[in-house]
């Protein structure tokens, strides 16, 4: 990986809450244009991760986004340098509309100055045409499914170097988590530079480049997804007696 596709380089990082630590020096990379996914077990540190990068948990380690050290950098910092992050909470204005959620999304760009950023709401549109029917409703009471499209639409407003998810098929039924997945799909064709943090191991392998597997703070494994899928600890742990056997025979 060349220096100049290098959008995350992460080294030694620590974070955790109070005195116990979660994360004990972990450290991976992301190219421009890549969708690398980050699984493992509940309590192994993905969401603290997630949140350690994007300045919400105080941490120890290295941080480069896009060339520059994220050391110092506070919360709104980040979000103007690109970093935008979809929170396992979904964390919706709930007594807004749903079109309003999306124009928040919009401060980065509006911010930069970015012209016709409010085109972002068609793109929006387009990848998730539920939200269009649904523009004029509170965002309280739509669906979960409705909620996570919308609050994924709300993050690409920001037009954002990196779209960073965490767990977005949780709570959803298998329907809904097909179409979220094809829709981060989409994003990878168009070149959506993706950190995908899920504990559906076989969704994630399937639409990343690249994964690593996290056990307790640190990465146990890491490869192309497609090596991580056929690999036997993977299969044994994540993927399932089923998989193996399909993976064997192939």
């Amino acid at each position: 990986m060349t220096t100049e596709s290098l959008l995350l380089d992460v080294q030694g990082l620590h974070a955790g809450y109070g005195r116990a630590e979660v994360l004990s020096g972990l450290g991976f990379q992301l190219a421009r244009g890549q969708v690398v996914t980050v699984i493992g077990p509940n309590g192994a540190g993905k969401s603290t991760t997630l949140n350690a990068l994007m300045g919400l948990l105080p941490a120890r380690g290295t941080i480069r986004f896009d060339g520059v050290d994220l050391a110092d950098t506070t919360l709104e910092e980040r979000v103007m340098m690109g970093l935008a992050l979809v929170p396992e909470k979904r964390e919706l204005f709930g007594t807004m509309p749903v079109e309003d959620n999306l124009v928040l999304g919009g401060y980065r760009p509006m911010r930069l100055g970015v012209p016709g950023w409010k085109s972002g709401l068609e793109r929006v549109y387009d990848l998730f045409p539920r939200l269009k029917e649904r523009r004029a409703q509170l965002a309280g009471t739509l669906s979960g499914g409705e909620r996570q499209m919308l609050a994924v639409g709300r993050a690409l407003m920001a037009q954002p170097k990196l779209l960073m998810l965490d767990e977005p098929s949780l709570g959803l039924a298998p329907l809904v988590v097909r179409e979220i997945f094809r829709i981060i799909e989409r994003l990878r064709a168009e070149g959506v530079s993706i950190l995908l943090v899920e504990q559906n191991a076989r969704a994630a392998l399937e639409v990343a480049d690249y994964g690593y597997v996290l056990e307790t703070g640190e990465i146990g494994l890491h490869g192309p997804a497609r090596d991580l899928a056929k690999d036997v600890r993977v299969i044994d742990t994540y993927l399932g007696a089923a998989r193996g056997k399909a993976a064997a025979e192939a």
